[in-house]
């Protein structure tokens, strides 16, 4: 079985024109970091012409596709009947992406197949992590 899990969706960019452009993004989950998820989003897709990735908490994602969830740099909620709103907040401005509910719900579950929710500490190594911020502070 393997330990991470990458799933491409297609996401619909908010933008101030009525036209919202399709753009892909892909969803990552790695068991190496149980608790969050990543959002990455291609170069052509962004402001700045490089890859931008978002890593959030997998428990704000799974809430948000019910109800709003997030006071950060990333909230989410539900929007209509079949869509999930993503907002990505930062210095340079706010990214609003709108996702099919559908595909993020598929994504969840095979994170929830892999690692359980609430049983995420069960795949964190204490002792490695300790061992690094050790050997960094040295």
């Amino acid at each position: 079985m393997s330990l991470v899990i990458e799933q491409a969706v297609e996401a619909r960019l908010v933008a101030a024109a009525p036209r919202m452009a399709t753009i892909p993004a892909t969803l990552h989950y790695d068991v190496g970091d149980p608790f969050a998820v990543r959002m990455a989003f291609p170069a052509p897709a962004t402001l700045e012409g490089v890859d931008v990735s978002w890593t959030f908490a997998r428990d704000l994602l799974a809430a948000g596709v019910d109800e709003g969830s997030g006071e950060g740099d990333v909230r989410v909620r539900p929007y209509g009947y079949d869509r999930t709103v993503l907002e990505f907040h930062a210095p340079e401005g706010t990214a609003i992406v709108h996702v099919r509910t559908a595909e993020l719900r598929r994504f969840l579950k095979r994170a929830d197949d892999l690692v359980p929710s609430g049983r995420e500490h069960l795949h964190l190594d204490m002792d490695e992590d300790l061992a690094e911020l050790m050997r960094d502070a040295c």
